[in-house]
């Protein structure tokens, strides 16, 4: 940066009243506050306050912390909140949901565990088998032994979801080593409004085969994930979505597949 740039950023802040500032770079984004704290001592100061991080947490995040597993995380300064919840998912809804931000934006990203999820013949232990694992951000996963029938589905309001976003929703599941039953046949894969028949379906490999290119992709935390649909939240007025996993012909059993829950998080930040 030039000497005249700084000087007229210097100039900058000496002109306008603290307040003036934090509300200018709160209209920017969590990425242009981080470069405005470089510029000098007298604006870090300003770009670092809560009054300006406050503007990027969601309209919300008292209540959604304060009824969280980690209700301590309201004590630390909102830059710090803000950047905690970028990277650590908090548990909610009884530690069957995970909330956290995306990191650019801010916007809510959730996880419904697999015990947020309806699952057919879950609680049948001849089919199902609720186990943990340490890779595992909930207390339990659903591993299954043997289904014909799978059927699995996720629901979440519309109204809990950041507004005017375009969110994906993600199956986020691994196989055992006795996995069985996913080369020969594709799940079905469905992102719809409750009570509507209309909505987003595709067909999927979960273990595809070789001349099939792989559709699920790894996650930094040990996971796959794949995209069951998309869908655009304008005000959260669409009430309640549905995410489906469904695989129904009976001609061929199926084991081996762990799911940790489905994923809605903001799709295409920054394009």
């Amino acid at each position: 940066m030039s000497d005249s740039k700084f000087r007229r950023k210097k100039e900058f802040t000496r002109v306008l009243p603290e307040k003036c500032v934090a509300l200018i770079i709160s209209l920017t984004s969590p990425r242009d506050a981080c470069r405005s704290a470089l510029v000098s001592t007298a604006l870090r100061s300003v770009a670092d306050s809560d009054a300006v991080w406050e503007r990027f947490l969601p309209s919300d995040y008292m209540e959604i912390i304060s009824k969280s597993s980690s209700p301590s995380l309201l004590s630390l300064s909102k830059k710090d909140l803000y950047f905690h919840l970028s990277f650590h998912p908090i548990l909610i809804e009884n530690d069957n949901m995970s909330f956290q931000l995306e990191k650019e934006t801010g916007k809510k990203c959730y996880m419904l565990g697999a015990r947020a999820l309806s699952i057919i013949w879950g609680d049948t232990p001849s089919n199902w088998r609720w186990t943990s694992l340490p890779e595992s951000r909930f207390s339990e996963v659903a591993e299954f032994k043997i289904v014909w029938w799978l059927f699995v589905r996720g629901k979440i309001e519309n109204k809990i979801l950041s507004s005017r976003t375009n969110y994906a929703a993600y199956l986020v599941f691994k196989l055992n080593r006795n996995k069985y039953g996913f080369r020969e046949r594709t799940v079905c894969l469905r992102v719809k409004v409750e009570g509507m028949e209309s909505g987003e379906m595709r067909n999927a490999f979960l273990d595809p085969p070789q001349n099939v290119a792989q559709q699920a992709k790894k996650k930094g935390d040990g996971w796959m994930e794949i995209e069951m649909g998309e869908f655009w939240n304008e005000r959260g007025d669409d009430g309640t979505m549905e995410c489906i996993l469904r695989e129904t012909d009976t001609g061929y059993h199926k084991r081996g597949l762990i799911i940790e829950g489905i994923e809605l998080r903001p799709k295409d930040i920054g394009r």
